[in-house]
C-alpha cells in the first residue's frame, strides 16, 4: 500500500492522531488539573485543525512550515483559554483562533507598507484593549480605549483598518462534516432587517412547513439580523449545526415556493 505522506515540520500529517470526543472530555479533565502530558497529547490530537486551517492560506506565498508552526500557536492558545461549560465544540472555538494568529503573522510581514507611526497606533491601541479585557473582564469600547491611551477613536479606527489584511466574504471560514461557513455567515444581514422580506404571506406560509427550532434559526438570521455565531449562542449548539440547519429550512421554504 502506498502512503500519502505530506510532511509539515517534520510531522507525517497522514499518521496524525485523532481524538475521540470521549477521550478529549477526558485530556480536558486531566489539563485543567494541571497535567501538562494531557495537554500536549489533547494539542496533538487536534493537529488537524491547523492543517485545515493553512490549505486557506495556500495563496499566499508564505511557507507552509511557517505556517503551520503560527497556527500551533493558536491552537496552544486555544487550549489554555477554552471553556467547556460554555457548551461549544472545541474546534469551533480554536478554529478562529488558529486563524487569527495566523493573519497576525501575515500582518506584520505583509508587503504592504503601513507607517510606522499608524502600526504604532495600532499596536497600542491592541495592547491596551487586552489590558483592559483582563482588567475589567469585558471588551472596552473604542471610545475607552481612545481615553486610555489619549489619541482620537478615528485615528485608532483609521489605524486599525490599515494593518487588517483584505477578506473576502466567500472566504471559507471553517468547514465540518460538508458544511462550509463563510465569512458573510457571520456578518448580519441589515438589508433583510431593514427590508422585512419575511413580511410576504407566502413566505410565511413556507415558513409553517419548518419545525420550531428551524423557524427560530430562520427568524433570527433574518428577521432580526443576527449571525450564525449569535444565533448559536442564543439556542447552545454549535456555528456549524446552525448553517446545516439554516441551509435545510432554506431547501424546504424554496420548495414549498416553487410548488
Amino acid at each position: 500500500m502506498v502512503l500519502n505522506k505530506v510532511e509539515i515540520c517534520g510531522v507525517n500529517t497522514a499518521k496524525l492522531p485523532l481524538l475521540s470526543d470521549g477521550e478529549k472530555e477526558v485530556l480536558f479533565e486531566k489539563i485543567k488539573a494541571g497535567d501538562e502530558e494531557a495537554k500536549e497529547q489533547y494539542i496533538k490530537g487536534n493537529l488537524r485543525l491547523v492543517l485545515s486551517v493553512i490549505k486557506r492560506f495556500s495563496s499566499s506565498s508564505e511557507n507552509a512550515d511557517d505556517l503551520f508552526q503560527i497556527g500551533c500557536v493558536g491552537l496552544m492558545k486555544a487550549v489554555d483559554h477554552f471553556d467547556p461549560s460554555r457548551l461549544v465544540k472545541f474546534s469551533t472555538y480554536a478554529v478562529p483562533m488558529i486563524i487569527g494568529e495566523i493573519r497576525r503573522y501575515l500582518r506584520d510581514y505583509n508587503s504592504i507598507r503601513v507607517s510606522r507611526s499608524l502600526r504604532d497606533i495600532a499596536y497600542k491601541a491592541i495592547y491596551t484593549k487586552e489590558n483592559m479585557i483582563k482588567k475589567n473582564l469585558k471588551e472596552p469600547t473604542i471610545d475607552e480605549i481612545a481615553d486610555e491611551i489619549g489619541i482620537e477613536k478615528e485615528m485608532i479606527v483609521y489605524a486599525l483598518d490599515a494593518i487588517q489584511s483584505p477578506v473576502s466574504l466567500f472566504e471559507p471560514v471553517y468547514s465540518e462534516g460538508g458544511d462550509t461557513l463563510y465569512v458573510m455567515d457571520q456578518i448580519s444581514d441589515q438589508k433583510n432587517k431593514e427590508d422585512h422580506w419575511l413580511e410576504n404571506l407566502s413566505l410565511r406560509e413556507a415558513m409553517n412547513r419548518l419545525n420550531q427550532r428551524e423557524k427560530h434559526i430562520i427568524e433570527m438570521r433574518f428577521y432580526e439580523g443576527r449571525t450564525q455565531m449569535e444565533v448559536a449562542d442564543e439556542i447552545g449548539i454549535s456555528q456549524a449545526q446552525v448553517s446545516r440547519l439554516e441551509k435545510n429550512a432554506l431547501k424546504t421554504m424554496k420548495n414549498y415556493l416553487r410548488s
